[in-house]
């Protein structure tokens, strides 16, 4: 793209993930621009934060349409409004339906701390504790129809140390997390990455 690529971020919570790639962009030199912050909850923290770096967010109430379906389709609106190039999900808690996954087939990308697909939903680190594994880890995958079942485009392991709680083990996913989901975006707006059925081949570029 000769353009900065442009991104519409879908949050529900605190935004850490939606912050991280803005200072990737505005720090580190990512072609990249986020042109709009789409929240499903009215006083997600990611709002703040998003407005602290000057970019342009709205709140999408659920409640005011009829179904699913229906505020899929107004995310959808908004997100061809802003003229945008990748979809990322960063901390949305709504499932992405059709008609999303549709509009931005293979352009919508979200991350997981998990190595999929292992522990998919939202519970990934409390399930790997409790299942006992020595090692998890974080995916960044294309989104499809299923739950955290899209093309997988990076992964990366974390180590699961002895007295690891949820909150210690989630603090060292998010370090990864902060690393890895800008490096999968850089991909996307470099065109670097093709999806070859559930296969993602990253194609060698400059660096």
């Amino acid at each position: 793209m000769s353009e900065p690529c442009r991104l519409g971020v879908l949050v529900s919570g605190s935004g850490t993930n939606m912050e991280n790639i803005a200072v990737n962009i505005e720090e580190h030199g990512m072609r990249a621009r986020i042109v709009v912050v789409i929240s499903d909850v009215e006083d997600a923290y990611a709002l703040v934060r998003a407005g602290r770096h000057g970019l342009h967010a709205v709140f999408v109430d659920p409640d005011a349409f009829p179904d699913r379906s229906a505020y899929d389709r107004e995310i959808v609106r908004i997100l061809e409004e802003n003229g945008v190039d990748l979809v990322v999900l960063a901390g949305y808690m709504r499932l992405v339906g059709p008609e999303l996954v549709g509009a931005f087939r293979n352009r919508i990308v979200n991350i997981h701390p998990a190595l999929l697909p292992s522990f998919p939903g939202t519970s990934g680190v409390a399930d790997a504790l409790a299942y006992g594994v020595k090692v998890t880890g974080v995916t960044v995958h294309f989104v499809d129809e299923g739950l955290d079942t899209g093309p997988i485009i990076l992964q990366d392991t974390v180590p699961v140390l002895p007295g690891d709680d949820e909150e210690r083990l989630h603090q060292r996913i998010h370090e990864v997390e902060y690393r890895l989901y800008p490096q999968a975006i850089r991909l996307f707006c470099e065109e670097r990455l093709r999806v070859e059925g559930r296969h993602v081949r990253i194609l060698a570029g400059e660096d």
